[in-house]
């Protein structure tokens, strides 16, 4: 399976800790994973800070709200918070959050041995807390934090209570040394732990495995019992284990989720399903993927009109299969987005779904929702429609093979292959080159997305990574979901009723102020976005001057990380990357539950539902699906990155000594970053420049004071591959000889 990109924007040691004192002697066991909040709390704190829950809100109209249908649930969680002194209860029965007097919410997100950071829901920075304030917290645990205060290097505080103990677990690697056993902690522990003999369960020297943190007497974090064995820390096979099981990716189907999904797999389109869609068998309907794609949700035909064209996005009718509140819908809402691994797909979907009744194979009758767009000769969508439908794909294109049609380069046969829908893909080709042409005009910021392409061996090795390009075809298809994206999302807005956007806001002007900091240092000219309240337009020129130069890649990098992060929200603030004020994801349910979500509210518009009567069905669900989808996206990029990591570094391990080329991508004050062509990207320590005495600026540059000589970011500089580990992903790079 292969993600199809949705428009140009990406949506990227040593510690321990001093806290609350266990019983006298023995190790004290990280606690178990708990939430204070029921279902029904969360539900009820939600909507009252959605609805400004500082003014109050009547209890009855907060039951609306917050979605909770069993009134005697809703009022037990009410007064349950109304004990702890989260809210308050008047005589006429209006409800108000009470005020935290300054303390924060916040997760712990960095463990040192005599401190941590914290990071605040607010969105402002991290916070130092230094050990004695810990009060036992562990990284990942959900706090409240008390007695801020403002100090020269950030802001500092206290941990006044853990709300929640973390869910996800820790894993490690092991080290056999003369004076005992440790494990170094994979992610924010920034610090070995101890292993007692007893506690090492089998592991040996190198192996990756899963820990459970243990304090001493004093409180603090300092030991680990190992639970189970991954295997050997050089694989990188074996590190993406422990990275599924450290993010809490759901792996396996439960049971009754597999049985649900093989009676679901077996249902026949009935003559009933022909009656109530509409019939679209006989249109030139094409599907272009990966050659390896089994998962096929979308497909598209493309039609010239007098007006202009008209776009047929037919996408797999996942909602008619999978039920809400069914296991499969539980276990979806669950997972939240299928997760790709350079080894293995870990799919929302059970496969008999995924790659079985869902795929649109060619040459079967499938069940789709289709998105059927007028446009008129210019590019600008004159209408849009939304229908349950019938479809017969005529052709399961390759992009590959598209590309060559493209090109004028293919073959006789290839040729023939795509005979049924030559038509159709040509049409498509001038109506994307259109729907391209206005994106551009629009502002549209086409961001370096730094992607890579793994190549394994049969022994799930990495033997080559290349930076991941795509052809006209792929950029075909990219605007032709863009389009029923944007077409979803104005349905959901004209008819008032609840939905899931994909919206990425306005970046920060203080972020703003430091990346114009950068580029003026770099020489990149950004006079348009000093002038105050920069547009998405504004961002693309700075890019287009940066564009064929070695600046690109880091010019693109810099600005993807000077903006928000795209998130999914039941409130429309529009897509600032995209430059557009309207946009969801409504083209692949298969591999992402938001999608699942839009797919179920539209069928109860397209069937005739009141939107009254949809907005009360789905106010609460689209909310909590919008949250939780946001969460688990979070957790499936954290993980794929990190895999990434440990792929990258394995297939350095085969190259240590080779002299390479790079850019330099990165400073610190210990170093620099340099990326080389193929994306793998290796540190270099200012130590390993002899006879240099180095000064920083804080930014981009660190020059010798005795020779002049500049590392600039931005600049080549040639390195030879010194050493990687996979078990960490760090790859590291000497200078090569002056």
């Amino acid at each position: 399976m292969e993600r199809k990109k949705q428009g140009n924007y990406r949506e990227n040691k040593n510690t321990g800790h001093k806290g609350a004192r266990p019983a006298a002697g023995g190790v004290r066991q990280r606690p178990a994973a708990r939430d204070v909040h029921t279902p029904e709390q969360k539900l009820i704190l939600t909507a009252l800070r959605r609805c400004g829950g500082g003014d109050g809100v009547p209890s009855r109209a907060l039951m609306r709200e917050a979605g909770v249908m069993n009134k005697n649930a809703f009022y037990e969680a009410l007064r349950s918070l109304k004990e702890a002194g989260e809210v308050k209860v008047d005589k006429d029965h209006w409800v108000t959050l009470v005020p935290d007097s300054g303390d924060i919410e916040a997760q712990l997100v960095s463990l040192s041995e005599k401190f941590g950071f914290a990071r605040p829901k607010n969105g402002t920075g991290d916070i130092f807390i230094p050990g004695s304030a810990l009060k036992g917290a562990f990284v990942g645990d959900e706090l409240v934090l008390s007695d801020i205060q403002q100090r020269e290097k950030g802001p500092s505080g206290r941990v006044k209570r853990i709300v929640a103990r973390a869910s996800g677990s820790v894993t490690g690697t092991v080290h056999l040394d003369p004076g005992g056993a440790r494990v170094t902690p994979d992610g924010p522990v920034r610090y070995d732990l101890k292993v007692r003999p007893a506690d090492l369960n089998g592991a040996r020297d190198g192996d990756k495995v899963l820990i459970r943190p243990q304090a001493d007497g004093r409180g603090d974090w300092v030991f680990a019992e190992v639970k189970s064995v991954f295997g050997s820390g050089s694989s990188a096979r074996v590190c993406s284990d422990a990275i599924i099981e450290r993010c809490g990716i759901p792996k396996e189907f439960p049971p009754e989720v597999m049985a649900e999904a093989e009676q679901v797999s077996r249902a026949a389109i009935t003559e009933a399903d022909f009656r109530e869609r509409l019939d679209l068998r006989e249109e030139p309907v094409f599907t272009i993927d990966s050659a390896d794609a089994k998962d096929l949700d979308d497909a598209i035909s493309v039609r010239k009109t007098r007006a202009g064209y008209k776009l047929g996005v037919h996408i797999a009718d996942v909602s008619h299969y999978v039920k809400a509140g069914g296991a499969i819908d539980r276990e979806a809402f669950r997972r939240g987005t299928s997760v790709y691994f350079a080894d293995r797909v870990i799919p929302m979907l059970p496969e008999a779904l995924s790659n079985g009744v869902c795929s649109l194979n060619a040459g079967t009758e499938k069940l789709a929702f289709s998105a059927l767009l007028s446009f008129d000769r210019e590019g600008n969508m004159t209408g849009y429609e939304f229908h349950k439908s019938v479809i017969n794909s005529k052709v399961r294109g390759v992009y590959r093979e598209v590309n060559e049609i493209l090109a004028g380069t293919a073959s006789k046969d290839l040729l023939k292959k795509y005979a049924p829908v030559k038509t159709s893909l040509k049409n498509a080709k001038e109506l994307a080159d259109l729907l391209k042409k206005k994106a551009v005009e629009r502002g549209e910021m086409e961001l370096e997305s730094g992607e890579t392409k793994f190549v394994l061996d049969e022994k799930g090795v990495c033997i080559d990574i290349l930076p991941r390009t795509t052809g006209e075809s792929e950029a075909l298809i990219e605007q032709m979901m863009i389009a029923a994206n944007i077409a979803a999302a104005k349905v959901a807005q004209e008819a008032e009723i609840p939905f899931l956007y994909r919206t990425h806001e306005k970046p920060q002007p203080d972020r703003v102020i430091e990346l114009c900091d950068l580029l003026d240092r770099l020489g990149v000219p950004c006079g348009e976005l000093k002038k105050g309240n920069p547009t998405a337009k504004d961002f693309a020129a700075v890019l287009n001057r940066a564009k064929g130069t070695p600046k690109e890649a880091l010019v693109s990098q810099r600005i993807l990380r000077t903006m928000e992060k795209a998130r999914y929200s039941d409130r429309e603030v529009g897509h600032f990357g995209l430059a557009l004020p309207d946009y969801s994801h409504y083209t692949s349910p298969i591999r992402r539950y938001p999608d699942t979500s839009i797919h179920r509210i539209l069928t109860d518009l397209v069937s005739g539902s009141d939107p009254a009567e949809i907005a009360h069905r789905y106010a609460a669900f689209a909310a909590e699906s919008a949250e939780e989808s946001s969460k688990n996206e979070v957790r499936a990029v954290t993980g794929e990155r990190a895999a990434e990591d440990c792929y990258m570094a394995e297939y350095m391990c085969a190259h240590l000594g080779e002299r390479h080329v790079g850019i330099i991508s990165g400073a610190t004050p210990r170093g620099i970053f340099v990326k080389l062509p193929n994306n793998a990207e290796g540190f270099v320590s200012l130590n390993d420049f002899p006879d240099c005495d180095f000064e920083f600026d804080g930014e981009i540059t660190h020059m010798d004071r005795r020779s002049g000589l500049t590392l600039t970011v931005g600049e080549e500089l040639g390195i030879i591959v010194a050493a990687a580990d996979v078990a960490t992903g760090r790859i590291d790079f000497v200078p090569q000889e002056a």
